[in-house]
C-alpha cells in the first residue's frame, strides 16, 4: 500500500517570499503554490499582438494593457494569478501593502495551452468572476484560430461567443473596442507548434 503525502500548504505571505526570491513564476491556490510552465513562440507571439493592438485603442478611453508579469490577487478564493494579458480601466488598485498585485481587472485574456486549458475555463473564471471590476473573459487558442469570449450583461449574467472565423473582429464590449482576428493572430505558425 502507497500512502501519498498530500502537498505542503504555505501561507500567502509564505508564497510571496517564495516568489521575490524565485528564477520563474509560480500560481497560488488553497496553499497550494503551482508553479507555471514557459510558454511556446504562438503563446508569446499572441499576447504580444494583444498589447500592441490594443494599448493604441485603449488609451484613449482610459484603459492600460498589461501582459504575463503583473500578479492579480484574488482575495475570495485566497488565489495569485499572473494572466496572459489584463486590461484595467483608470489606474490599478493595489493589494493592501503591495505594489506589483493589482486586483482590478476588467478583461482578462488567457492563451489557452494543452496544460492550462481545463483550468483557464474552469476554476480560473470562476476566481475572476469574484472580481467586482471583472466585465470580460477572452479566451484565444494557441493550436488554430479560435476565440471564445464571455461577456459581463448588466443583470449579472455571462454571455458566451465562439468563432474561428479567420475575417472576423473581437469587439471587446466592457471597452467598446475591437481587434481583428487576423491581428491578434499575426506571425503566429499552427504547423511549428510542438506535439
Amino acid at each position: 500500500m502507497v500512502v501519498q503525502t498530500p502537498p505542503r500548504q504555505y501561507s500567502a505571505e509564505e508564497y510571496l517570499a517564495h516568489e521575490e526570491a524565485a528564477e520563474s513564476r509560480s500560481e497560488y491556490r488553497d496553499g497550494e503554490i503551482i508553479p507555471m510552465t514557459g510558454g511556446s513562440l504562438n503563446h508569446n507571439q499572441i499576447i504580444i499582438n494583444l498589447v500592441l493592438g490594443l494599448s493604441p485603442r485603449l488609451r484613449q478611453q482610459n484603459y492600460n494593457v498589461y501582459a504575463n508579469d503583473l500578479r492579480l490577487w484574488i482575495p475570495r478564493y485566497q488565489a495569485y494569478t499572473y494572466p496572459d494579458v489584463l486590461i484595467i480601466k483608470d489606474e490599478p488598485v493595489f493589494q493592501s501593502g503591495r505594489k506589483d498585485t493589482v486586483i482590478n481587472p476588467s478583461i482578462i485574456f488567457e492563451v489557452l495551452s494543452k496544460s492550462t486549458s481545463s483550468r483557464d475555463r474552469g476554476d480560473k473564471f470562476t476566481y475572476y468572476r469574484s472580481i467586482p471590476e471583472f466585465q470580460e473573459y477572452i479566451l484565444i487558442d494557441q493550436y488554430q484560430l479560435h476565440i471564445e469570449q464571455f461577456s459581463k450583461t448588466p443583470d449579472g449574467n455571462w454571455l458566451f461567443k465562439e468563432t474561428d472565423d479567420e475575417d472576423g473582429v473581437l469587439n471587446l464590449v466592457a471597452a467598446n473596442c475591437q481587434i481583428p482576428h487576423r491581428q491578434i493572430y499575426e506571425r503566429v505558425n499552427f504547423e511549428t507548434q510542438p506535439e
